[in-house]
């Protein structure tokens, strides 16, 4: 495979999701850029996060030349952010009557989660899709708390910085005590440790900040609707040259033997 490996490996992904799920429909989303509305805010949001490895960079189009071949949706626009796409996308579907699993390990895409609307960690082994119950035993909050609890504790991941000594437990046993930072922050007086209540009190700006910045975008005006992400007729042809071309010689073989048993039920 040499320097296919990412190729490879998504496509395991993919494969994976597709025979655990079994869904009517398949977008990838990707990355358009840093939001400037974020940047704005936050000059040194994910400022942290190295650049994509050459070697990864170079195998994105392989990726892309996978997902049509195959038949699926590939997503991207300039300056939006991937989970801001897959926020609107989800929410419209979800409007349209539809049922959504989103993969992805990031933590954000649990304020999502409603009884349409899933998660799914692509690295997790037993495929279990989350739902609310999930949601409130990883966070200890709802999914609509999700951004709160986010806004106290911060996001080190991606650069975010959060009240000093809040930690998931605090930040849930907070939105356990008021069920929202803003009713909290008018009730301070009630926050029992004096040197919480201190801190929360210094860092009330950076908690609204916060805020709006892991608040994913719900209202994007998507290039295509969710009804238009459903599975299209792989072409055939071009995925066997593709794996030819790269080396995927297991690959190869499934599609050469799905596509001679094909033959056979036609005949």
């Amino acid at each position: 495979m040499g320097g296919a490996n990412a190729v490879y490996g998504f496509i395991n992904i993919v494969e994976k999701l597709l025979k655990s799920i079994k869904p009517a429909g398949l977008a990838v989303v990707w990355d358009g850029g840093l939001s400037g509305e974020r940047l704005a805010i936050l000059p040194g949001y994910k400022a942290q996060r190295p650049e994509m490895p050459e070697g990864l960079r170079g195998q994105l189009d392989g990726i892309v030349e996978y997902l049509g071949a195959a038949g699926y949706c590939s997503l991207c626009r300039d300056g939006v952010e991937a989970d801001d796409y897959i926020a609107s996308l989800a929410r419209q579907a979800e409007r349209a009557g539809m049922a959504v699993v989103i993969a992805s390990a990031d933590k954000d895409f649990m304020q999502l989660v409603t009884p349409a609307i899933g998660l799914v960690n692509p690295g997790d082994k037993s495929g279990a899709v989350w739902t609310r119950e999930q949601v409130r035993a990883k966070a200890g909050v709802e999914p609509e708390q999700i951004v709160d609890w986010l806004s106290l504790m911060g996001d080190a991941v991606d650069n975010i910085p959060g009240v000093p000594g809040v930690g998931p437990k605090t930040a849930a046993d907070l939105l356990g005590q008021f069920g929202a930072v803003t009713v909290m922050l008018e009730r301070l007086a009630e926050v029992k440790s004096e040197r919480l209540r201190a801190n929360l009190a210094e860092n009330a700006a950076v908690i609204r900040r916060n805020i709006e910045m892991v608040r994913l975008r719900e209202d994007l005006v998507c290039d295509v609707a969710p009804g238009e992400c459903g599975m299209r007729e792989p072409a055939r042809e071009k995925l066997l040259e593709l794996y030819g071309r790269l080396g995927f010689k297991g690959k190869l073989a499934a599609l050469a033997a799905a596509g001679a048993e094909t033959q056979q039920d036609l005949i």
